[in-house]
């Protein structure tokens, strides 16, 4: 079959397309004939080798998958030949990777497509979705009768925000780097979005939410914890997901004061049991129509190390040339 993997850990360009052996379901597993898979930026860390974790070499790329079983293990249950699939996760902890055209998958990363969705926008929604899910229903225990704000709401992982605390019927509060990125969290349901480049996020959350923020979800590798605290509620909480070499200050009197609590967290340190629910919901708002994929571009997945090169332009560098998912097809 065909694949995108690395012999070793390393630049884009390390990225191969070429031959790999087909794999074979063991008792607990189903292969999947791949139909979409997406970009995220813990692949590109897991390639360049920013992030230690135990990789099978040669090490097929990539943690997001579509497709179709093509056969199950004699363990499996949930699933059958011909059935859609999806899951997320792999490529993980020494688990194989999804950029090939068959993957084989435990039954337990797996759950049923929508049968109203296409691969390509459950393949985008995959792991941002999970992340949102878990951040806010799991970690953050949102409520509809609380405000979030996200700072940096047209991505991946922020327009999936938006969309999970609508359906869940809180009220929104979203920042962006652009106007046209403003108008991408106003589509996605924010209640209200600003640019803030354009102006200051804490005078205008003090307009907005004079009684201060419930759940403050951060996209930036680098937050003003002064802001933060400043605009977070009594018993406010807030969700930290990237920034792994930051060490901004921390105004820590104000923050135990007010009650709040932080929370990091990486969607990876959760297992499969635990991730469940998150799809289940996910799927149960495709269905509904209160779930809508932000594909930026759809490649073939020869173009792999270009996908690759272009995510890490925007995760590290924030070249601004991305609004939305990389999704390749086999």
């Amino acid at each position: 079959m065909k694949a995108a993997f690395i012999n070793q850990t390393g630049p884009p360009e390390n990225i191969v397309y070429g031959e790999f052996p087909k794999p074979a379901p063991s008792d607990t597993q189903v292969l999947v004939r791949v139909k979409a898979v997406s970009v995220n930026p813990i692949d590109t860390y897991l390639r360049g080798g920013k992030v230690t974790m135990k990789l099978p070499m040669p090490y097929i790329v990539g943690c997001d998958l579509t497709g179709i079983v093509e056969a199950v293990g004699r363990m499996v249950r949930r699933f059958k030949p011909g059935d859609r699939v999806w899951g997320s996760n792999q490529g993980l902890l020494g688990r194989q990777g999804t950029f090939a055209e068959w993957a084989v998958v435990d039954e337990s990363w797996l759950y049923p497509t929508p049968a109203n969705a296409s691969d390509e926008a459950v393949a985008a929604m995959a792991l941002v979705g999970i992340t949102a899910h878990l951040g806010l229903v799991r970690v953050a225990k949102l409520l509809p009768t609380d405000t979030l704000f996200i700072n940096g709401g047209s991505g991946g992982v922020g327009s999936a925000v938006i969309q999970i605390a609508k359906a869940i019927g809180a009220r929104v509060i979203a920042a962006a780097g652009s106007d046209a990125k403003v108008e991408k969290c106003r589509q996605f349901g924010a209640d209200l979005a600003f640019n803030y480049r354009s102006v200051d996020i804490g005078t205008e959350l003090r307009r907005s939410a004079p009684d201060g923020i419930s759940v403050w979800w951060e996209t930036a590798r680098e937050p003003d914890f002064d802001r933060v605290v400043a605009a977070l509620a009594p018993r406010g909480r807030m969700i930290l997901m990237a920034g792994r070499e930051a060490r901004p200050p921390f105004p820590v009197g104000p923050f135990y004061v007010k009650g709040c609590s932080l929370h990091g967290f990486a969607m990876f340190g959760y297992s499969a049991q635990e991730q469940q629910p998150s799809a289940e919901d996910i799927n149960g708002w495709f269905a509904a129509g209160k779930l809508h994929a932000v594909i930026d571009r759809v490649l073939p997945l020869s173009e792999a190390a270009a996908a690759h090169r272009l995510q890490e332009e925007n995760t590290l560098a924030h070249a601004g040339t991305l609004s939305g998912k990389i999704v390749l097809r086999p």
